[in-house]
């Protein structure tokens, strides 16, 4: 008996069926098609279409909750010669407020219109009500510590006059400047600061990939501070929209590109791609709705009025704030915010720089 040397090889059939070409002709299974999903560049993209449509809504959401209908829950205000709950009219002045505001005035009892002043000053109050003499009450507004909160009062306190029967006579002690009768303009330069920052940081790792840490850090101050410079430079000198203290308001715009572009480092750091979410929801959707920029923060939903002043974007509207129209009694809370979001970034990029997707890989040593 010979052997056919030249015989086919027989079939596989190690489940029961034939397989003319052998393991290429064989139906992957589930999981071999999800991790062949997996790896390809459709999934990546495929998340992003979801996520970036949750952030579309998420987005509209946030500032539509916070801005749309702000309305007041309390108004810290200075008064003189008024006590509340008294058998005057001036009392009942009050009380018709509360109830056409719908909120309750915060009153803090100064005694002398000069200590209620430097309340106003400070910003601890938005308001000083006071006899006025010959009778009624003068109303005094600070436009600069809340636009928002000045044309509320503005609005109701005529109508209340008249229906308790006493006369009112209203002036801003404090006005905005002629360029940003709305207030708005420093809410806009410091949202072009915090967005710039972060989108600069995107784009040196894009870009820029092969930066070592310290180099990224210091690319990172650079553009903060030359981004804070044409900030302060369009908004004052170009348009002149605001008269700026302009070496204060140039290093409190660096320091908020700083920040955010280094908190984004930070993420992208700790998560690698996805970076983005966690630095656009802390940032974006949760940070600048709660500034106080838009909507001054006694007509935000309590929450956010008490969040936004502990991330960048509130701090860095408060220490503008301050710097642009109640000079001299700026504050180090805001500054300690804004370093100390940026040294804990620093720090998280610096101890695990490792596990940053970027950098250069190091030359081996001649023998």
């Amino acid at each position: 008996m010979t052997k056919d040397i030249g015989a086919p090889p027989a079939p596989d059939l190690a489940d029961g069926h034939p397989h003319p070409h052998g393991a290429p002709g064989r139906r992957k299974t589930g999981a071999e098609h999800w991790g062949a999903f997996k790896e390809s560049p459709f999934f990546a993209a495929t998340v992003l279409m979801f996520i970036l449509a949750a952030a579309a809504g998420l987005f509209a959401g946030s500032y539509t909750y916070a801005m749309a209908d702000p309305t007041p829950r309390h108004i810290p205000t200075a008064v003189v010669g008024i006590e509340k709950g008294a058998h005057s009219r001036e009392a009942l002045f009050i009380e018709g407020m509360e109830k056409a505001l719908d909120t309750s005035l915060e009153l803090h009892d100064y005694g002398l219109y000069a200590k209620a002043r430097q309340a106003v000053e400070e910003q601890r109050v938005f308001a000083v009500l006071r006899v006025r003499e010959g009778g009624g009450v003068a109303m005094d507004l600070s436009g600069a510590a809340g636009a928002s909160v000045a044309q509320l009062l503005a609005e109701a306190a005529p109508k209340v006059g008249e229906q308790v029967g006493v006369p009112v006579t209203i002036k801003d002690v404090k006005p905005l400047q002629k360029g940003d009768p709305r207030g708005l303009a420093l809410f806009y330069i410091s949202l072009a600061a915090v967005i710039i920052g972060f989108v600069g940081a995107i784009q040196l790792s894009v870009h820029a990939r092969g930066l070592n840490p310290a180099e990224r850090i210091a690319f990172t101050a650079g553009y903060a501070l030359l981004g804070g410079f044409t900030i302060a430079a369009v908004a004052d000198w170009l348009l002149g929209a605001l008269d700026l203290p302009f070496t204060e308001s140039w290093s409190i715009l660096a320091l908020t590109l700083f920040t955010s572009g280094m908190v984004f480092t930070m993420f992208n750091t700790l998560m690698g791609r996805w970076a983005m979410i966690p630095t656009w929801g802390l940032m974006v959707l949760l940070g600048n709705p709660s500034s106080g920029g838009a909507v001054s923060w006694p007509l935000l939903p309590s929450v956010l009025g008490h969040i936004g002043r502990w991330l960048p974007p509130g701090a860095s509207i408060n220490a503008q704030h301050t710097a642009v129209y109640f000079g001299g009694h700026q504050t180090a809370a805001p500054f300690l915010v804004l370093a100390g979001w940026a040294l804990v970034s620093c720090a998280v990029f610096w101890i695990w720089r490792h596990r940053h997707p970027g950098g250069r890989e190091k030359e081996p040593a001649h023998a």
